[in-house]
């Protein structure tokens, strides 16, 4: 007989999950049915592996973060890393940050977040070195509006946004380590 777990969050049947993964659902699915109703909406196969790949890679690991820690410091902290991310690499990828997608350029904001994802693997996805991790996405996430800056271009709106997102993230990371001493994996 399999055995419940019975920590928050751990529920098998979360309406939180649910709706996040309906969420997620209805955003790869919008497409499909827009695309019955308007010319304008033009996805080929490789755009829907894309937005499924993406949006339920931000899933699962939101899902591993919740398994991980019971703090909300430490899930939101996620949430909101993910989420900086996943705009990212989403905004560069549909219609790019400066000018459209395929310029060059647009590459620099996306290793933005894959700084995040090497540096939190670094930590170990403990809630300090996650503060630390995020820490070091804001300073690049401001190098990179310099950088862009200097070739010529303006992207501070988009710089400053997600600036702020990341330290965000940091904080809420510092939060959930202050709360249990930040020792074991997610600061639980």
């Amino acid at each position: 007989m399999n055995k419940i777990d019975k920590r928050p969050g751990h529920k098998l049947f979360n309406p939180w999950r649910i709706l996040g993964w309906g969420v997620i659902a209805t955003l790869i699915a919008l497409p499909a049915v827009a695309m019955q109703f308007t010319s304008e909406v033009a996805w080929q196969t490789e755009d829907f592996v894309f937005a499924f790949v993406m949006l339920g890679g931000v899933g699962l690991a939101f899902e591993l973060a919740v398994r991980a820690s019971g703090s909300r410091a430490y899930r939101g902290g996620t949430a909101v890393a993910l989420g900086a991310g996943l705009l990212t690499l989403w905004a560069n990828a549909a219609v790019g940050i400066v000018g459209n997608e395929d310029r060059l350029i647009n590459l620099w904001f996306d290793l933005v977040p894959l700084l995040a994802l090497f540096a939190a693997i670094g930590s170990r996805f403990r809630a300090p070195g996650m503060a630390v991790a995020m820490t070091a996405a804001a300073a690049a996430q401001l190098a990179v509006g310099l950088i862009v800056q200097l070739a010529g271009h303006f992207a501070w709106v988009f710089t400053v946004v997600l600036t702020g997102a990341w330290l965000f993230s940091a904080w809420l990371f510092r939060k959930a380590a202050s709360e249990t001493g930040g020792a074991a994996a997610g600061a639980d």
